[in-house]
């Protein structure tokens, strides 16, 4: 039989006019053959049947809400990019995450005809995978053992995946035999439950670790950081990695009361005095950036532009612990420190430096007084360094009221970082304030395109209670000879949106209820 089908191949490619017959009895004697294979094929073995589907104790969904789980899945479309307008109806897929949050919160159970659906979503979003797959739960899991475009599902993390820590062996299994994935998740969950297990393991095979893993692996002691990972960190300043010897500096620069911080504090106070005759600051920035400075982190080359000696004493102010400055200037306050005058035009390093060691070192005192008020109309826009980086480590309330200021002083210009470190949804004053700087934008003549990004940030960050006020600018502004042609129904359209996407989470959140 395999003979003869070799030589019908061969006929067909050298032609019957060469090997005899014709095409129509190629084609007849090829029919026959392929019969004559199907029906001497033998069966194979059957394979194994999957195993059940485990149980899922959680209460389901209610109906109300599997509905809303159907319609969000359906629309993949995320958000109106490349500078098209987004019509007025809400785009669904951008409230997902929010829906998924608020499931978990309430303790349900992905419904099983949704399960594939789902994980085909956290499939294409890896934003989604955690919160889609904590959903999913043991079906999930049990479903993506199936289906090879789902194993991602297997590797991160989710309950289930990664071993509790009081399983000392399927930890150690795991950690040994285990995907880069599946390591980075169980050293990472270790980290919360057991610290110390978490270093033990990380030291175990560190040495033979590859340099991109070894800083994928650092990274995770970010959470939960202690000083019992000091001695592991000062070994880490030797490794043969500059990303990862950075790192681990970076890591203890944010413990106060580690020996890198010492070290980096006596170098800051030979670089900044106080001069009592001046009454200022002095500055005398590092000369050269020796071995010692840059086993500790420093990088000796600067980036184009910056100078050699303003990038060193950047570095080694930002790394020396807070609680230095203080001491350093006669037991004054963060506010009083900040507003010394400083010689020589080093002010904006100084400040730049202090930004950055209180986002480090997530110093609220520090963070509070770099902020200072919030700039009035008459003020600068910003103040020194980050402004959201500076807002992140404030109190969520705290937070909001100082960006709501800022927005009832200078507009949403400026805003859209600081809006986006805010706690969701956002406070009542926060929310007015946003809504009515909008309005003022809209009534001053403003490009509404400019406003895009805030806009979609106030459709998944307001408080769903703002709809009502927000519906009146809804309706189609008249338009001035300042404005530009078509800003009032862009206008108009971007606060239906707004007002059907408030409208519509506030369902979201009633469904689930």
């Amino acid at each position: 039989m395999t003979t003869h089908w070799t030589d019908l191949v061969g006929t067909a490619l050298l032609g019957t006019d060469r090997r005899g017959g014709t095409p129509a009895e190629l084609l007849d004697r090829a029919a026959l053959a392929v019969v004559r294979r199907r029906a001497g094929l033998r069966p194979a073995a059957a394979g194994a049947r999957p195993a059940t589907a485990p149980d899922d104790p959680r209460p389901p969904l209610p109906d109300a809400a599997r509905r809303r789980l159907s319609l969000l899945l359906a629309d993949r479309s995320v958000g109106g990019g490349g500078g098209s307008r987004r019509g007025a109806a809400p785009h669904l897929a951008e409230l997902l995450p929010q829906w998924l949050t608020e499931a978990n919160a309430r303790g349900y159970a992905a419904p099983p005809e949704l399960l594939p659906a789902l994980l085909d979503a956290a499939r294409a979003r890896t934003d989604l995978r955690p919160d889609a797959l904590a959903l999913a739960g043991p079906r999930g899991l049990w479903l993506a053992e199936l289906n090879a475009d789902w194993r991602f599902a297997l590797r991160a993390g989710a309950p289930g995946v990664v071993p509790d820590a009081d399983d000392p062996q399927a930890v150690q299994t795991l950690w040994e035999e285990g995907l880069f994935a599946e390591r980075v998740a169980l050293l990472t969950r270790l980290r919360a439950a057991d610290p110390g297990r978490a270093l033990e393991l990380l030291r175990s095979g560190w040495a033979s670790e590859r340099a991109e893993d070894r800083l994928m692996f650092l990274d995770s002691l970010r959470e939960g950081l202690c000083p019992a990972d000091e001695p592991f960190l000062e070994q880490a300043l030797a490794d043969r990695s500059r990303n990862v010897r950075a790192t681990a500096a970076e890591l203890l620069s944010a413990l106060p009361g580690s020996a890198l911080a010492a070290r980096m504090a006596a170098r800051a106070r030979t670089s900044v005095a106080w001069d009592p005759a001046g009454g200022r600051i002095t500055v005398e920035a590092p000369y050269e950036c020796d071995a010692a400075m840059e086993r500790d982190g420093v990088t000796a080359i600067p980036p184009a532009g910056r100078g050699e000696r303003a990038w060193w004493f950047g570095q080694v102010v930002d790394a020396a612990p807070l609680g230095t400055w203080p001491e350093r200037f006669g037991g004054r306050t963060p506010e009083a420190i900040i507003a010394l005058p400083v010689a020589d035009e080093w002010q904006a390093d100084l400040h730049a430096a202090w930004c950055r060691a209180a986002v480090r070192q997530r110093d609220v005192a520090w963070a509070r007084a770099l902020l200072g008020p919030t700039p009035t109309p008459a003020t600068a826009v910003s103040p020194v360094g980050d402004p959201a980086k500076l807002l992140s480590i404030l109190p969520a309330s705290e937070r909001a009221q100082w960006v709501a200021r800022f927005i009832a002083a200078h507009g949403l210009s400026e805003a859209f970082q600081m809006l986006a470190v805010c706690a969701v949804p956002w406070s009542e004053p926060l929310g007015t304030a946003v809504v009515d700087a909008l309005d003022i934008a809209r009534d001053a003549g403003s490009y509404p395109w400019s406003f895009s990004g805030v806009m979609g940030l106030a459709e998944r960050c307001l408080d769903p209670a703002e709809a009502d006020r927000a519906a009146p600018l809804a309706a189609v502004p008249a338009e001035s000879a300042d404005t530009s042609p078509g800003a009032g129904a862009y206008w108009a359209e971007a606060f239906q949106r707004l007002v059907g996407t408030l409208r519509l989470r506030a369902a979201m959140l009633e469904e689930l209820a």
